[in-house]
C-alpha cells in the first residue's frame, strides 16, 4: 500500500477569519500553490486509488484541487479521522480497511499528519515529522498497516513539489 499524506494549503489566518474554524478557507495564494504542488504530484506519477480528506474547508478545497488535476474519476471521501482532534491510530485503523494494492492520498492537518507519519515509520506518534502546508510524505507499507511498518518513499516540501511541476 502507498499512503500519501498531504497537508492542506495556505489558509486564511484564524485571527483574520470571522466564520467558524471548520469553514476557514484557503487563500488565493494557497489555491495557486496547491495547484502547482499537484502538478508536482503528477510529475511523480502518483495515481491514487482513494482520495480522502478532512471535512474542514481548507482540506476539502485542497483535495478538490487534487481531484480535478490528478484523479477526476475518484470520488472525494470526507473522513473525520483526518480532522483536527483525531489521532494517528484512528488513521491507521482506517488504512487497514484498504486492499494491499491501494494508493491512498490523505489530505489533512498538522500535527496529525506528522504524528501519523511518525507512527507508520517509527512505531509511535511523534512530533518529529512536521509537515509544511501543501507538503507531502509518501510512505510505502508492506503487509497490513501497523506501527513501524512504513518505509519512507519520499518527503517533499511544497517548494520541491512546485519545482517538479515545472518540469
Amino acid at each position: 500500500m502507498d499512503c500519501i499524506l498531504m497537508r492542506h494549503g495556505i489558509a486564511v489566518e484564524p485571527d483574520e477569519w470571522t466564520g467558524t474554524e471548520a469553514d476557514r478557507p484557503l487563500t488565493d495564494k494557497g489555491i495557486r500553490r496547491v495547484r502547482k504542488a499537484t502538478a508536482g504530484l503528477a510529475a511523480l506519477g502518483i495515481a491514487p486509488t482513494h482520495l480522502w480528506s478532512s471535512p474542514l474547508a481548507r482540506a476539502k478545497e485542497t483535495a478538490a484541487i487534487i481531484r480535478r488535476s490528478l484523479c477526476r474519476s475518484l470520488s472525494l471521501d470526507l473522513r473525520e479521522e483526518l480532522a483536527v482532534g483525531s489521532t494517528a491510530q484512528a488513521i491507521l485503523t482506517l488504512l487497514r480497511q484498504l486492499p494491499p494494492e491501494a494508493v491512498v492520498l490523505c489530505v489533512g492537518h498538522e500535527p496529525l499528519l506528522g504524528e501519523t507519519a511518525g507512527l507508520l515509520l517509527s512505531g509511535r506518534p511523534s512530533s518529529n515529522f512536521p509537515m509544511k502546508k501543501a507538503g507531502v510524505a509518501w510512505i510505502r507499507i508492506k503487509g497490513e498497516p501497523a506501527p513501524g511498518r512504513g518505509v519512507l518513499w519520499c518527503w517533499l516540501q511544497p517548494a520541491q513539489l512546485r519545482a517538479l511541476g515545472k518540469r
